[in-house]
């Protein structure tokens, strides 16, 4: 394995331009379906490898339960410095399940509540609550996916962005936004370097609702007005898997795409372009790190193959 077993430790670097690049330049269906899917590869690469190492390094450890042939020199050799890392991987690792198992517990005991305290109403797509708080999020739940809105919000929208707000948020839901969002969120506990993407995400998820929104009430102008009047009275979410209208991302920026003309359909730009740079790159760079991954992995099933006594 070599020095190639940490590269997918840090090709997550990569994540940091190619975040900037496809907010910026890609179309946001393209650019949240790019962010989530390089963040989901490099995320379990990087903690394959940090598998990879625990394993190696604490191999010749007295009382562990692992093969004695397995503490071999041979086996150790192919990790550099494997007493050292070995025994880092341990807490990096620890780390790693711990937060992503609170990310997911979380992401479902919020879910799980919001569905509770919707129990008594009517299985209709909307649930309207009465309530002086203002609010509007989509709650996804398989086959009876839900929007949530408080009547404080409903009173700060006229009916054009009333409209718009319920495109968005169906938008959100049609298009299962929440899996996007839950998956950068895990990509972030996993590898610190992906932290980037846990913003990026969903900035171009609430894009890509928004330009849903404008084709589906035929108006750019009234959904930059809903997420104006929307981000000056909203709570936000209850967890930030969940999609909303006037969170997650710089409200400005949003309000300024919508008064600009619609970007352009076409999902795969020309190479020689930034934009075109920033999705080969990204591509790339989620193809490496899965590759070494995949190569470390398969260099010590056979050492520890071979180092395991019949």
């Amino acid at each position: 394995m070599g020095v190639f077993v940490f590269l997918p430790l840090v090709l997550p670097l990569t994540a940091w331009p190619i975040a900037r690049l496809a907010t910026q330049h890609l179309h946001p269906r393209t650019a949240t379906t790019l962010l989530s899917g390089v963040a989901a590869v490099m995320a379990m690469c990087s903690t394959l490898c940090l598998g990879l190492l625990m394993v190696v390094g604490t191999a010749q450890l007295p009382g562990n339960p692992l093969p004695d042939g397995w503490s071999d020199p041979e086996v150790r050799e192919s990790v550099p410095q494997d007493e050292i890392v070995g025994k880092a991987a341990i807490p990096l690792l620890l780390a790693v399940v711990v937060g992503c198992g609170r990310t997911l517990w979380r992401h479902y005991r919020v879910r799980r509540q919001a569905h509770t305290a919707l129990a008594g109403l009517r299985g209709t797509p909307v649930a309207v609550l009465p309530d002086a708080e203002a609010y509007a999020y989509a709650l996804p739940a398989g086959p009876r996916d839900r929007i949530v809105v408080s009547t404080a919000m409903l009173s700060c929208l006229n009916a054009q962005e009333r409209r718009a707000l319920f495109a968005h948020e169906r938008a959100h839901l049609t298009a299962r936004h929440h899996r996007h969002l839950l998956i950068a969120q895990l990509a972030a506990q996993a590898n610190p370097f992906l932290l980037p993407l846990r913003t990026a995400v969903p900035y171009v998820a609430e894009r890509w609702a928004d330009e849903e929104a404008a084709h589906c009430v035929g108006s750019r102008k009234a959904v930059a007005r809903a997420i104006g009047k929307a981000a000056l009275v909203s709570r936000g979410t209850p967890w930030p898997t969940l999609a909303a209208l006037a969170t997650p991302g710089p409200l400005p920026r949003r309000v300024a795409a919508l008064l600009a003309p619609p970007p352009p359909a076409r999902t795969w730009p020309p190479l020689f372009t930034a934009v075109g740079l920033a999705l080969w790159s990204a591509a790339a760079g989620a193809a490496m790190s899965a590759m070494f991954s995949a190569n470390s992995a398969v260099t010590l099933l056979l050492l520890l193959h071979a180092a395991t006594p019949l």
